[in-house]
């Protein structure tokens, strides 16, 4: 039987457990998964397809996977640069989202981040804001693959005035969004141990097992959290949240950058994964994240952009570049965090660490056809010597031609097929418009 889409004279970037490279090879994609790959030789037949597209020598790899986003606050790109996180939140973000944050600004926000996401190659992202019903409205229409978490605070929030109702909210979302569409898995975020109680913690992992669903929170993000529920409590914010039972395989801490050793055995020994989000944590100087000793533990550490307010933007081939730099800078070594394990943060491991990993995030027959054609046809892609290096240290968004999600092209030749650019961009700037002005 013919393939549906035949993708060849390609350079494939597997990151299969062998981390296969084949210098020209081909894949072939049916029902919307991948079907077969293989090297092109020089006597190779090309095999029948319904759609043909010549790699021209370009890179196809597995979609990026953003393991950390909050799809919405696109809206608040560059509003509040240069500030420590606690005076970036409480005075400017908090109350730009109260003046702003609505249904209406929500879908268009998040369909602006789609579209970035998608044409700088990323193909799965895992969420939390408020509003999430209309986020994952966004993401469905988009074709990207989320998992998509309904936030949950113990302060009024954004479509949950009454903290008493946020629980309730959260569940409703995982029951409307269960099963609901096959790009998209429901989950529950924790803003944070110092904005959530412990009873809230506990009842929203509770949510979330009752469903088989994956918990996210922030964790030990900066050094004020880590002394505060330090003297609060006793604990580091890791021994915290394992003493209220909410650590486990289906677990993602995001940012866990002030932990040490003991809270790294924890995190290994509960299975739980972490998202680290290197700019983010550069722009707020929240620190550096020991991501070398946590994946010597064995843990699984995906790679994520955060919110466009404190990272400005979700180009995770900048994120990968950063996050293998700044591990060697810390570290003093060169062979720390080298490209290819850069690389596999950004695909397979952060698609481990959303359970995703039996479905996305390497090339292989029988996965989902997510993947991505990057154009190397460029001087800073030539000569292309390593091509998980040129990925990691020299490849940028922009270098995505075609991006594929399930089988379905998202982007073809830089040209978005689901969503129209030109109009997201103008109800962002209508709903935009005085934002500064209006958010105190």
């Amino acid at each position: 039987m013919p393939f549906d889409t035949l993708i060849h004279n390609a350079v494939l970037i597997t990151c299969n457990p062998s981390f296969d490279l084949i210098r020209r090879g081909w894949i072939g994609v049916s029902g919307g998964r991948i079907d077969d790959l293989g090297p092109e030789p020089e006597d190779w037949q090309r095999p029948a397809a319904h759609a043909a597209i010549d790699a021209r020598g370009g890179i196809v790899m597995p979609g990026l996977v953003n393991t950390h986003t909050h799809l919405p606050m696109t809206l608040f790109r560059g509003l509040a640069d240069d500030l420590p996180l606690a005076a970036w939140l409480q005075q400017h973000i908090f109350p730009a989202e109260r003046a702003a944050v609505n249904p209406e600004s929500v879908r268009w926000g998040s369909l602006l981040a789609c579209a970035e996401m998608v044409l700088s190659g990323t193909t799965t992202c895992c969420d939390g804001y408020f509003h999430e019903d209309d986020v994952a409205q966004a993401v469905q229409a988009a074709g990207l693959r989320a998992v998509l978490a309904q936030g949950v605070i113990d302060h009024p929030a954004p479509g949950v005035p009454d903290p008493a109702q946020n629980l309730i909210v959260a569940r409703r979302f995982c029951r409307q969004w269960l099963n609901r569409a096959e790009t998209i898995r429901p989950s529950v975020f924790c803003h944070s141990p110092y904005t959530c109680s412990r009873e809230t913690l506990v009842h929203a992992k509770q949510l979330c097992r009752d469903f088989g669903l994956l918990f996210q929170v922030h964790a030990a993000e900066t050094r004020w959290e880590a002394d505060h529920i330090r003297s609060t409590t006793g604990a580091t914010p890791i021994g915290y949240l394992d003493r209220a039972g909410v650590l486990d395989e289906r677990t993602l801490l995001a940012h866990s950058v002030w932990v040490d050793d003991a809270d790294i055995a924890i995190i290994a020994e509960r299975g739980a994964g972490i998202s680290h989000n290197p700019e983010s944590n550069m722009k707020l100087a929240s620190g550096v994240a020991p991501v070398a000793r946590m994946l010597a533990a064995g843990i699984c550490v995906g790679l994520g952009s955060d919110g466009c307010a404190s990272n400005n933007d979700m180009d995770l081939f900048y994120g990968m570049d950063i996050a293998a730099k700044l591990q060697k800078a810390v570290r003093g070594d060169p062979t720390v965090l080298p490209a290819p394990a850069a690389l596999r943060m950004a695909t397979i491991g952060g698609a481990r660490a959303l359970g995703l990993d039996h479905q996305i995030g390497s090339l292989e027959p029988g996965k989902q056809a997510d993947l991505i054609v990057i154009d190397t046809r460029v001087p800073h892609l030539t000569p292309m010597h390593h091509p998980a290096s040129a990925v990691v240290y020299a490849a940028k968004g922009s270098d995505v031609h075609t991006v594929m999600v399930g089988g379905r092209l998202l982007m073809r030749n830089r040209q978005l097929q689901t969503l129209d650019i030109e109009e997201i961009m103008f109800h962002v700037k209508r709903l935009t418009a005085g934002i500064a002005s209006r958010r105190v």
